[in-house]
């Protein structure tokens, strides 16, 4: 099956001369949830616009859905909803009129069934007369998602859906998002709340100054690039790490009391084994020992650091 999504040598400079984006080539299987990661100024936003026309590239190809974002901008762009950063909308709208308005847009018949269910899906029915003025920050970025969904996308991109919203509404949407990937639609979300994307995701896509850095299976990146750590609670504090111990991936805390040992998974019985021999050859006892491991965003921050 052909990808949904296919950028080939995509590049974008803005008048003033900055290269915001150099050199893209992504492919997106429909049916995934693809987190794009990046520090603010990486070219998410920009990279995002171009797909769904907002933004006219300045060279490379995009195809969506088989459809050239340039040639065949209505049949690309009808195939996408997109759910942007801001809370654009005219506040003194209902709800409901809002999000049959959007579908309005993109030529679709009139459908109150499928946009009850829209509303119903993200808990808004209750709210569907009500202007948008009225409404929270939170049943806003509701609102967003089901102007998005109004005319049934296959494609569904998320720029930071969850910003500024709480807790408790930020796992919702976490659910809505799964629905919506088991009903086969693809997902394309941009998130600095890390651990949305390690929830979420399929795949993760790593971008920083404009380029594509690193796209990979979450699981095989998990594996490939997570370390654990072995955190050994010494019952005599050290003042340094003696001769026979040294090595890159031993640490002493800065108080003396704790030995850190940073390992790789397929070499961790080994390693381990051989570092408990040599502190027993030394005399230095633990009265207890834990475990940590690295998450995405230990993953995402070395990965963007090492591209400075």
């Amino acid at each position: 099956m052909p990808p949904t999504i296919s950028i080939s040598h995509l590049n974008k400079t803005y008048a003033s001369g900055f290269k915001a984006l150099n050199d893209i080539n992504l492919q997106i299987d429909a049916g995934e949830i693809f987190a794009l990661l990046g520090p603010n100024g990486a070219g998410k936003t920009t990279l995002i616009g171009i797909i769904c026309g907002i933004i006219n590239p300045s060279s490379g190809t995009i195809l969506v859905g088989g459809y050239d974002v340039l040639r065949d901008y209505r049949s690309a762009r009808s195939q996408i909803g997109l759910v942007p950063q801001e809370l654009a909308t005219d506040s003194f709208e209902t709800v409901r009129a809002t999000v049959s308005f959007s579908r309005g847009l993109f030529g679709k018949p009139a459908d109150p069934a499928y946009l009850e269910r829209v509303l119903r899906d993200l808990s808004l029915w209750d709210r569907r007369n009500s202007k948008i003025l009225t409404l929270s920050g939170g049943m806003k970025r509701r609102v967003m998602i089901a102007k998005a969904l109004s005319h049934e996308p296959r494609i569904l991109f998320l720029d930071e859906p969850t910003a500024g919203v709480d807790v408790e509404l930020r796992r919702d949407m976490w659910d809505m998002v799964r629905k919506l990937r088991s009903s086969g639609v693809t997902i394309i979300l941009t998130t600095h709340y890390i651990e949305e994307a390690e929830e979420m995701a399929d795949r993760i896509g790593v971008i920083n100054k404009g380029e594509i850095v690193l796209v990979e299976n979450k699981a095989a990146l998990m594996s490939k690039f997570g370390k654990k750590k072995l955190i050994l609670h010494l019952r005599t504090r050290l003042e340094g790490i003696p001769a026979s111990l040294s090595s890159p991936q031993l640490e002493l805390s800065a108080s003396g009391e704790q030995l850190v040992y940073t390992f790789d998974k397929k070499t961790a019985e080994m390693n381990i084994a051989a570092l408990m021999e040599r502190l027993d050859a030394e005399h230095i006892d633990f009265k207890d020992l834990s475990t940590s491991e690295s998450s995405l965003e230990d993953i995402f921050v070395s990965l963007v650091s090492s591209k400075q």
